[in-house]
């Protein structure tokens, strides 16, 4: 059986007040328009996601929200509190525990562009993977059976893009 993963880093957020508790910060402007960019480029390409897990902070649940509309309402969403910025093994741990497929995972770097690059048994060869910027996605594949099966080093890469590849 196979299992796919889509892997968001949130949107562009803003650092509007530098007095606001970094888990209570919105989206600014440009992450607002990326977040349904990259829903409708998933959504073009097939990539619908069964169930959705997102760090609690407002910017990932905002990001989710923006993506919603085009990759459909009836998608279970789970918050999960372990993502705000969880390491590459707590995602793991995270990930282990989910029960559809495809999972979206919505988290925050430096985790997430760890948890992509120790995922995969090879790196896309796009540069900007190495740094995950905002709102980067890939999507992945696993020979698994159970998301409980998956390890390091097993998936392999499907897609990945960010907003300015998709701009551009």
């Amino acid at each position: 059986m196979t299992l796919r993963l889509i892997l968001v880093r949130h949107a562009k957020s803003s650092w509007d007040d530098p007095g606001q508790d970094d888990h209570d910060r919105p989206l600014n402007a440009r992450g607002r328009d990326a977040a349904p960019l990259i829903a409708d480029w998933l959504a073009e390409r097939g990539h619908v996601p069964a169930e959705v897990v997102a760090s609690t902070a407002r910017r990932t649940v905002e990001t989710w929200e923006r993506m919603a509309p085009a990759l459909g309402e009836c998608t279970v969403m789970r918050r999960d509190p372990a993502l705000y910025h969880a390491p590459a093994q707590r995602m793991l741990e995270v990930l282990r525990h989910c029960a559809a497929s495809p999972v979206l995972m919505l988290g925050h770097n430096p985790g997430i562009g760890e948890f992509a690059g120790r995922l995969l048994r090879k790196a896309p060869e796009s540069q900007r993977f190495q740094t995950y910027p905002t709102c980067a996605t890939l999507v992945a594949e696993f020979d698994a059976g159970d998301w409980s099966d998956v390890a390091f080093g097993t998936g392999r890469v499907v897609d990945f893009v960010t907003p300015r590849d998709i701009a551009s």
